[in-house]
């Protein structure tokens, strides 16, 4: 079939067609899938689950639409824990059994399910359900919420944890719509990363469609005592009852930037952009699930200081949702890319004065990675093998990445660079690509456009070598330098003056002072600032790490406190991990996470008793 034919089918979008000169969409083989793309795909997904709290199980049927390649008569899926009850196959005008094998259980990529489609079948159905333990659901008791009186469930399915409650060929390399039948218990509502009504029937039965190809990473789900709070006309915010008016006055300037990215990068392609309050235990920050994007708790500050969260999740519908990695060794180009669109978002609507703050915050975190982290993890196209592409998760994609960018900004011109990108979004957009096929656009599209500026021998440096290159950028702002002087006033005797200092001056200031800060500083510090009992998630994070390290004692009922609240792995694993370098610390973390760990997800739970249990 040609090329231009399978994009219209691959995206059921005659808009894509364009892009067939461009780039063939990326079918390359993904070491964590058995999908073979190149034999059979499936563009698009009939959803019909029942949502089962007591069990805390889904149950229903997956129902696929397939796009044979080849003459192959089987296809091959990812699944983990999943009981498969029956399949069938669409042939001559009705369903019919067909045979299916499971393979061996493997530690990080779970099963394969390979299904017979014989040679002219144009749909399979999978019946099944969901195992209580499955890695990309949380079930939370009424009691693990904030009203105390209806049950929680959510999906977290990047980067291979899809495949734990949709049997799917789970790699980012397949883009596919999708549409969904969902039967909830009343009261509930359900949302998906989709068409999410606005309104507040919660009769249990909900449908949903998403008429945009999205990788399988990207399909989301979630069913809770929700309510709604509009801020514009296509941006909304769904939360349990005690956040929701907090988090739409915090977001109150999404609409603003969706404005200021469309003006650089091109239009939004996902009709709608909604936000939805995640319990505490959510592992992440954001995650970028296009019309949906879940967000933490812990960002709800009361003064709009880490809203560049929300500038992330939004760049994600440039970066990552509109054009994807096609492997998990090719992160960077979803997350690298997100981290220079957010810093932009973040400079177009607050000023460069704030947008360079947190791009030296940034630089700081990469830094402290870089020190503890392997060197052949400190490569932009990692090469993971088969290890859980959970690995590939640090500041090395993100803010490693995000630099290579500004190199390129810096080196080409602002209003060149710009230009590159919002071709590059366009020319791919709703298609997937590797390292290689980046890097052919770049040669032909910008280094060739502009010789003697920037060879590919430096890009090859970027991406495939160890740490930073000698000329990379190293973000500095005069505003850490202006709190770097007032520290040393402070260290001897003098007052700070923080009366204008936003959360990215205390990081900085908590993060830099001395190691050998004395135990009166630390009790003078928090006596006039009361760092201990702050309720700004990241600033109490940054103190509880110091008082870890500083033996501070009265930080320890907090630090306590917040481990046992708050679920967001970027907050709580450098914690654990600080903790357990000490044997009556390490202790004590035991102790802790052990009432904790019931309120964590199983991702939060996996990377901490790694820190916690090395030895099993």
């Amino acid at each position: 079939m040609a090329i231009q034919q399978q994009l219209i089918q691959w995206a059921g979008a005659a808009t894509l067609v364009a892009t067939a000169t461009v780039s063939a969409p990326s079918w390359a083989d993904d070491a964590h899938s058995y999908a073979k793309l190149d034999q059979v795909a499936t563009p698009h997904l009939e959803l019909d689950l029942t949502v089962d709290f007591a069990e805390k199980q889904l149950e229903g049927t997956a129902t696929y639409d397939l796009l044979r390649r080849t003459d192959a008569e089987q296809i091959h899926l990812d699944t983990r824990e999943l009981s498969i009850h029956k399949t069938e196959i669409w042939q001559d005008g009705e369903w019919q059994e067909t045979s299916f094998t499971l393979g061996e259980p493997h530690e990080t990529l779970g099963q394969e399910l390979s299904v017979s489609i014989g040679s002219s079948s144009e749909k399979l159905r999978i019946h099944y359900a969901t195992a209580p333990t499955a890695s990309g659901l949380q079930w939370l008791t009424p009691e693990q919420t904030a009203g105390k009186q209806q049950p929680f469930m959510f999906s977290q399915s990047q980067p291979i944890h899809a495949r734990s409650w949709i049997p799917i060929q789970d790699t980012p390399a397949l883009r596919l719509t999708y549409n969904a039948k969902l039967q909830t218990p009343e009261g509930l509502l359900g949302v998906m990363s989709a068409d999410n009504s606005l309104s507040d029937n919660r009769d249990g039965q909900y449908s949903f469609s998403m008429p945009q190809p999205i990788p399988p990473y990207l399909i989301a789900i979630a069913v809770g005592d929700l309510e709604v709070q509009s801020i514009s006309d296509n941006v909304a915010v769904f939360a349990e009852s005690y956040i929701v008016e907090e988090a739409a006055w915090e977001w109150a300037d999404t609409p603003a930037m969706i404005e200021a990215t469309e003006a650089m990068y091109g239009p939004y392609r996902w009709d709608r952009y909604d936000l939805l309050v995640l319990p505490p235990s959510f592992p992440y920050g954001g995650m970028e699930n296009p019309r949906l994007s879940f967000i933490t708790p812990t960002v709800v500050s009361g003064d709009r200081s880490l809203i560049n969260l929300i500038a992330h999740e939004l760049a994600h519908s440039w970066s990552g949702n509109l054009v994807t990695n096609a492997s998990w060794r090719d992160l960077w180009i979803n997350e690298g890319f997100t981290s220079y669109v957010e810093n932009r978002i973040m400079e177009a609507l607050f000023g460069e004065r704030r947008a360079q703050m947190e791009l030296a915050l940034g630089y700081q975190d990469l830094m402290a990675d870089m020190a503890r982290l392997a060197p052949a993890d400190t490569v932009l196209n990692i090469d993971l093998g088969t290890r859980h592409p959970d690995d590939v998760f640090s500041n090395v994609p993100y803010v490693k990445g995000q630099l290579f960018l500004v190199y390129l900004e810096n080196q080409f011109g602002r209003e060149t660079f710009d230009s590159f990108l919002r071709e590059y979004f366009d020319d791919f957009a709703f298609q997937s690509i590797s390292t290689a096929q980046f890097k052919t656009y770049l040669q032909r599209n910008l280094l060739a456009e502009h010789p003697n500026v920037v060879s590919m021998d430096k890009v090859n440096e970027w991406i495939h070598q160890p740490g930073l290159p000698a000329d990379a950028p190293r973000p500095e702002s005069n505003a850490f330098t202006a709190v770097e002087k007032q520290m040393q006033r402070w260290l001897k005797g003098g007052k700070l003056k923080t009366d204008e200092w936003t959360t990215h001056e205390w990081l900085h200031f908590i993060n830099n002072l001395p190691l050998d800060i004395s135990s009166t500083n630390m009790q003078r510090l928090d006596s006039d600032y009361n760092l201990t009992a702050s309720s700004n998630a990241e600033i109490a994070h940054a103190w509880l790490k110091l008082a870890i390290t500083k033996k501070y004692e009265p930080a320890r009922d907090r630090l306590r406190s917040y481990l046992l609240t708050i679920g967001r792995n970027k907050l709580v694993s450098p914690l654990y991990r600080e903790l357990a370098k000490t044997p009556d610390n390490l202790k004590w973390a035991r102790e802790v996470y052990e009432q904790a760990k019931s309120g964590y997800h199983p991702l939060t739970q996996t990377v901490n008793e790694a820190l916690l249990y090395p030895e099993s």
